[in-house]
């Protein structure tokens, strides 16, 4: 089960993947709890409460503000570490490398890293569920990470989104990402559209 708790909240924040594998409150043996980013600009802990009173780990895409904003709130109340590619940054506690393999609820997703929008960016892929968690690398209606802050590169960008769409195929079947919402209709295509216009862009 896979729920942005950020989904109603109105402040500037990023998407919050909360994966639960299995029933409210039952935790260990079918999986990790784990939530992906955090967001900024609310209360995050009161969101995961409704749903959980436990995590297993938090695993960020990247950490630009509005992504790791609640870090250590989370980290106070649930007593959980974090996980990111950038382990010298205070948000993360371990690090994760490039083709590692996260357990992200009861599956197994491969790490990629995709700088452009950000230096320490990662996407997250499980072609079993056919999942893919893009952070910001790409967005909904063929949009695309921005640039413009310190470490973004547009021609970075494109060949990350290069590599993920080489990664997945048509068999994807949802593409959370870390703003909007996320794409159940036709992802693949959608990736391919984000990568036409970041060409054009670069």
């Amino acid at each position: 089960m896979i729920h942005n708790i950020a989904r109603d909240v109105d402040a500037f924040t990023s998407n919050a993947f909360l994966v639960s594998p299995a029933a409210r409150g039952d935790h260990g043996a079918d999986g990790r709890t784990v939530l992906v980013d955090t967001g900024a600009n609310f209360d995050a802990v009161s969101h995961l409460q409704g749903d959980v009173d436990h995590l297993d780990a938090v695993v960020i895409t990247h950490t630009h503000p509005d992504h790791v904003g609640n870090v250590d709130a989370i980290r106070d109340r649930f007593d959980v570490e974090t996980w990111g590619f950038d382990a010298s940054h205070p948000a993360v506690d371990n690090r994760i490398d490039d083709g590692d393999v996260v357990r992200i609820g009861t599956d197994a997703f491969r790490a990629l890293h995709t700088p452009g929008h950000a230096v320490d960016h990662l996407c997250l892929y499980d072609p079993d569920s056919g999942v893919l968690f893009a952070g910001d690398l790409v967005f909904a209606g063929g949009s695309f990470g921005r640039t413009d802050l310190p470490g973004g590169d547009g021609r970075t960008l494109v060949e990350s989104i290069e590599r993920v769409v080489e990664a997945v195929d048509e068999t994807l079947q949802v593409l959370h990402t870390g703003h909007g919402p996320s794409v159940l209709d036709d992802p693949f295509g959608a990736l391919e559209q984000s990568l036409q216009a970041a060409r054009a862009r670069a």
